[in-house]
Parts: C-alpha cells; sequence; structure tokens
C-alpha cells in the first residue's frame, strides 16, 4: 500500500508539469497585448510606445517563450505563481482569498447532489420498472440536459424575484448560497442517480448476492451489507471527478450570483489580459483536481476490501 502510494504521487509530477505548460502556452498565446492592457490601467492618458515598451521590459514580456515559461515554472514550483496585473498582489494570496468561497458553494452542491442522487438512484435499482424508477430515470435525463446558466436564471426568476425567499445575488446570510449550490448540485446529482442505479443493479446480478439471498437473509441485509458497498465504487470515483469539476467548473455560476469565488475572479482577469493571474488559477485547480483524484484512487480499498495494492509479480513466479 505504502508503494502503490508513493507511486501515485509521484506520478502527479509529470502531470503538473503538462497542466502547467498548457496554462501557459494558452495564456500566452490568447491576442491581446497585457503591455497596453496594464499601460491603460496607470495612465488616463492614451500610453506611448515608449511607455508600452518600458512595462513590456519591467514585466520580462518581450523575452522568449521558453524563457519565459522556465522562469515562471521555477518561480511555481517555489509556491510563487508572479503578480496580477490587475491587484498589483501575488497571485497565490488572491487564489487563497477567494478560494475558501469557491470552496463552500461546492461543498454545498456536492452535500445537495449525494442527497438527491444515492436516495433516488438506490430506489430507482430496488423498484426496477415501478413509476418510481421510470419517475427517477426521467428527471436525471431532465437534470442532466437543463444548463446550468439556464437553470439558474430559472431559479433567480422563481426563488428571488417570485418569491422572494432568496437573495438575487451576494454572499450575504446563509441563504444566499442556497440558489447557486442547487444551481451546481441538480446536475451533478441526475449524473450520480443514473450512474447508482446502473451500478447497484449490476451489483445485485452477482453471485454473491444470490449466494446471500439463498441463506435467507433478508432483502435489507442484502442491500446494507452486501450489496452497497461495492456498488459505491464506480459512484464514489464520479463524485470525485464531480467534485473538482463543481470546483473549477463554478465559473458561469459564480458570474451570474456575483459570488466572490476564484471563478469570479478569472472571469475579472480575463476581461484585464492578466495573464499570471489565469495561468496560476488554471495550475492552481489543476492541482487540486488531480489531488482530489488521487485520493478517490487510495480510497478504494476502504469501499471494496476485494481491492488490495500489491507489488506485481512477474508471470511464472
Amino acid at each position: 500500500m505504502k508503494r502503490y502510494v508513493l507511486i501515485r504521487l509521484l506520478s502527479l509530477i509529470p502531470l503538473w508539469l503538462g497542466i502547467s505548460m498548457l496554462a501557459f502556452l494558452l495564456s500566452n498565446l490568447a491576442p491581446g497585448d497585457p503591455a497596453t492592457v496594464i499601460a491603460h490601467r496607470l495612465s488616463d492618458a492614451p500610453p506611448s510606445e515608449e511607455q508600452i515598451a518600458t512595462i513590456r521590459r519591467e514585466y520580462h514580456l518581450d523575452d522568449a517563450l521558453p524563457v519565459r515559461y522556465a522562469r515562471w515554472l521555477g518561480s511555481a514550483a517555489r509556491g510563487d505563481l508572479g503578480i496580477s496585473y490587475r491587484t498589483k498582489e501575488p497571485v497565490l494570496k488572491e487564489l487563497a482569498t477567494h478560494f475558501p468561497a469557491t470552496l463552500q458553494i461546492a461543498c454545498a452542491a456536492l452535500v445537495i447532489a449525494l442527497a438527491i442522487a444515492l436516495p433516488l438512484g438506490v430506489f430507482a435499482a430496488v423498484r426496477r420498472g415501478s413509476w418510481i424508477d421510470h419517475a427517477a430515470r426521467a428527471g436525471a435525463l431532465l437534470g442532466a440536459s437543463l444548463p446550468s446558466y439556464w437553470l439558474a436564471y430559472l431559479l433567480i426568476l422563481l426563488f428571488a424575484l417570485a418569491l422572494g425567499w432568496l437573495p438575487v445575488a451576494g454572499r450575504d446570510g446563509p441563504g444566499a448560497l442556497i440558489l447557486p449550490a442547487l444551481t451546481l448540485g441538480l446536475g451533478t446529482a441526475a449524473t450520480l442517480a443514473r450512474l447508482t442505479r446502473s451500478s447497484l443493479l449490476e451489483v445485485l446480478g452477482e453471485d454473491f448476492v444470490r449466494t446471500a439471498r439463498s441463506k435467507g437473509l433478508s432483502e435489507t441485509a442484502v442491500l446494507c451489507r452486501h450489496s452497497l458497498k461495492p456498488a459505491l465504487l464506480p459512484v464514489l470515483t464520479v463524485t470525485g471527478i464531480a467534485f473538482g469539476h463543481l470546483l473549477g467548473g463554478a465559473v458561469i455560476v459564480e458570474a451570474i450570483y456575483a459570488w466572490p469565488g476564484v471563478g469570479n475572479l478569472l472571469i475579472n482577469s480575463i476581461y484585464d489580459r492578466d495573464y499570471p493571474m489565469i495561468q496560476g488559477f488554471v495550475l492552481f485547480m489543476g492541482t487540486v483536481f488531480t489531488l482530489i483524484s488521487a485520493a478517490v484512487d487510495l480510497s478504494y480499498a476502504w469501499i471494496d476490501p476485494r481491492i488490495r495494492y500489491a507489488k506485481k509479480r512477474p508471470i511464472g513466479r
């Protein structure tokens, strides 16, 4: 197990390098000159070519792309993601300041998704072919088909404008969390409910489940003691991936609800051509996503006792 953990963590290094290269290239090859944007922000008057050239030298924007990448990668490996062009603050500090808000909305959305998906998927599998099963499958299909931005506006129209129960936007009070979390959670719940149903149906047809029934165990005991844990293994995998997507994919929802998370920070940075912030966001969220994926892999043995991590032996020994 220790060897597997070490290998799994070491495998994150080339993945992290790939993420860093992608983040750097995508931001620097995008159209627009950050030196011009910075010059316009420093003065109301149109900047001269000399001022733009000075800013380009100050921020090392005139260096070759490989040189700039090597310099940025070395700093990122030490925890320095650069200085934001827009706020003049360290990028890591800005991300750390806004990340708790994104983490809050992602955790709330995941709780809502699991609270809806797990009971719905289990009931649909146990009552296969019943009206509960058909209703659950239709609801899951509808939830997976709705775009998040369209669902966000529907929820705002109903609960904020028509009924007046919840605030439209902002982060003032616990009620402000409900609509953004619902917007993110309902789509995830649809995916997890369908997966829970199909995974549980597959496990219920296994030989060890039929053996448990032949011993006279009740359906509740067969479901809770023998079927549920193996069925949750693929659900756990998708849940970990979904949580990473909730963290990194809340950009549109945060913009709609004016939620002060890293997604909203990214939108403002894109508008201002704040390349260090864009690069830092992609690298930061990519690192979080890969760590979540690794944690999910390491939790398999706890969910399913049949899984063991051991050193591979050569064939014939």
